[in-house]
């Protein structure tokens, strides 16, 4: 019986080498990042948190008919900071969320019945989602 012998040359074991340690590399660069967007993640959450809550708000305000127009263009101006950051931390479901939000609130009919239980729904589901990143 013959057993099939092959030996690797100097350069096939210098490349498998090389690439183990590439391998290694990248999975230390992707640690770093991966502690640097938690490190962010938490300088940033408090910041988060009230933005969602600017929304959660200007939607109650939305369904109450006592929204003004100020309160408005704040509740629009920190769904795109929502939606942006967000982003940044890989939460594209908040993303588009948040757009949504921008985009029903970016109009002057904000005493639509439709709207504020949207709206409302958003907010909540914003909430649950940045709560949910650890």
């Amino acid at each position: 019986m013959t057993v099939p012998f092959t030996m690797k040359t100097t350069a096939q074991h210098e490349s498998s080498t090389t690439s183990g340690a590439a391998a290694t590399a990248d999975q230390r660069t992707a640690h770093s990042l991966s502690a640097a967007l938690d490190q962010l993640w938490i300088k940033f959450l408090p910041e988060i948190r009230a933005r969602v809550e600017v929304l959660e708000a200007a939607a109650a305000a939305s369904a109450a008919h006592e929204l003004s127009t100020v309160q408005r263009e704040a509740a629009k101006a920190a769904a795109h900071k929502l939606a942006g950051i967000l982003g940044t931390f890989n939460l594209t479901g908040g993303t588009e969320l948040a757009r949504e939000f921008e985009v029903l609130f970016a109009g002057n009919d904000t005493t639509n019945p439709s709207l504020a239980g949207r709206s409302a729904s958003i907010a909540a589901e914003l909430r649950t989602i940045v709560a949910g990143r650890k």
